[in-house]
């Protein structure tokens, strides 16, 4: 099987270091792909918004599958452009992406669907912006959630318990021509649930929490995502498949009855609140750096799973298989991430990370001319280690961070460190660490 990814991120190296583990191994290729992704990889120098170098290239190459990682492209319909031109891809058409490249569009979705989810109010000027803030917060006895309507890299949300700072990036974004939802607080721990669809079935893959914060402690402004691990000892039994039938199967069987089928990837952030499951936010692909430990803890073949829901049919493919213990994925960031990245700073320590026993998926890496690897990006690096539970995987991804030598950079050490204490008392606590 021939397969092109479109990316150059973390995600992606993760999808096509996953798609090298099939047996027989694909014809892997990416556009454009980074330094990590060449050593599995055949990469092409066509950018993440070149749509027409995209379709001209899964031509040029006679293609079985297309995976598009980003979501940029998504929105913007290479889907549709590939599906015209008969070429298979996982992913959804511009319509369905809509499901993340309009947060108002995925309320209403998931209203017509019943499917539980914050209380929100859609603002576009200053009045609608102050009285949504009172109508979903009236009491501002908890804190205030503000999300640009359309793409945002995962940086347009602010939940903060100032009101003013609430309404500054409300204003900001208004201000720029966009819209923002204003939802109410959801409490309790979030969990990441990833399910292949096929625009009619749905198949869940293992569950992972991330961490949004930059700080230790859940401090600091919202990033990307700092890190991840999978599975989540705590969860409730049964809790994927209660989001399948409550959550993810009436929204892909209301896409499909509005005559816009869901095929791809539907990525579930969920709450687990005092009163149940309730959807944070919907993306249309796989999510970062949730890829990097759910497909490495996968056993099944990812390349048929992937194809069979691009062609439409679930059935054909074998239900996916886990590796016993657990993965946690530690990204390192460039100095000033989030708000201003510092690029271009030489990226040394791979190798004996590697040695030490962790991998390192690339996410914002370039090579300079004289060979160097250089940050290129924020997020530059995700550091995964695996092990037998979430102690050991975290030991192992800490001990390759610390063997990595960027200057300035940023990373957390407390990814999965609450969860992994627990595991290992029995406590199976609940939380974001």
């Amino acid at each position: 099987m021939k397969i092109l990814v479109i990316g150059s991120g973390g995600r992606e190296h993760a999808i096509i270091r996953r798609l090298s583990a099939d047996s027989p191994a694909p014809d892997l290729h990416a556009a454009p792909g980074n330094p990590g992704i060449e050593a599995l990889a055949t990469c092409h120098d066509i950018a993440v918004g070149d749509l027409d170098g995209q379709v001209e290239l899964a031509r040029r190459l006679e293609v079985d599958l297309v995976v598009v990682g980003p979501e940029a492209p998504l929105v913007a319909g290479v889907a549709d452009r590939l599906r015209a031109a008969g070429i298979a891809v996982f992913g959804p058409s511009a319509a369905a992406a809509a499901l993340e490249g309009s947060k108002s569009f995925a309320k209403e979705v998931m209203a017509s669907a019943g499917v539980p989810t914050a209380a929100s109010v859609t603002a576009s000027d200053e009045d609608a912006l102050v009285a949504g803030l009172d109508r979903v917060n009236p009491l501002g006895d908890v804190p205030f959630v503000v999300k640009a309507d359309g793409l945002a890299a995962g940086k347009g949300v602010v939940v903060t318990p100032d009101r003013e700072a609430a309404l500054a990036h409300g204003r900001s974004v208004i201000g720029a021509g966009g819209s923002v939802v204003l939802e109410e607080y959801l409490d309790g721990p979030e969990v990441s649930l990833f399910c292949v669809c096929d625009g009619e079935r749905v198949v869940p893959l293992a569950a992972a929490q991330d961490f949004k914060r930059a700080l230790d402690g859940d401090q600091g402004p919202n990033t990307g995502g700092m890190g991840a691990y999978s599975p989540l000892p705590w969860a409730p039994e049964g809790l994927v498949d209660e989001v399948v039938r409550t959550i993810v199967q009436p929204t892909v069987e209301e896409m499909r009855r509005r005559g816009i089928p869901f095929v791809g990837i539907l990525y579930c952030g969920l709450a687990l609140t005092a009163r149940g499951v309730r959807v944070v936010e919907f993306n249309a692909r796989f999510g970062d750096p949730e890829t990097q430990v759910v497909l490495e803890r996968m056993a099944s073949p990812l390349s048929e799973l992937l194809l069979a829901a691009a062609r439409g049919d679930l059935q054909q493919a074998q239900a996916p298989r886990w590796h016993d213990g657990a993965a946690v994925a530690v990204v390192l960031a460039s100095a000033g991430y989030p708000a201003e990245a510092r690029l271009g700073d030489e990226i040394t320590g791979i190798e004996e990370a590697e040695a030490a026993g962790a991998h390192v998926l690339h996410a914002g890496t370039d090579r300079r001319e004289d060979g160097a690897l250089v940050s290129c990006g924020g997020r530059v690096l995700a550091v995964v280690g695996t092990g037998e539970d979430l102690q050991a995987a975290r030991e192992l991804a800490m001990a390759g961070v610390e063997r990595i030598e960027l200057q300035g950079s940023l990373h957390r050490t407390d990814i999965a460190l609450r969860a992994a204490e627990s595991e290992r008392s029995g406590a199976g606590e609940a939380g974001p660490a």
